[in-house]
């Protein structure tokens, strides 16, 4: 995975995380969770899109 993209999951990632706990200290228990799907499915494709990217360069 290159640098950038690595880069760009990283911080929208850990800016999502911020999201949840700022809903939390708001006491909004609607958007903490649909916050936290958006968080969890984000951060999930990350792993899949370096997956992707590991098997492709591994690739003779």
């Amino acid at each position: 995975m290159s640098k950038p993209l690595a880069l760009l999951f990283a911080v929208v990632g850990t800016l999502l995380l911020a999201t949840i706990s700022l809903f939390i200290a708001l006491r909004q228990p609607w958007m903490i969770l649909v916050c936290s799907i958006i968080a969890l499915g984000f951060i999930g494709y990350g792993f899949a899109v370096k997956a992707k990217i590991r098997k492709k360069n591994s690739r003779p």
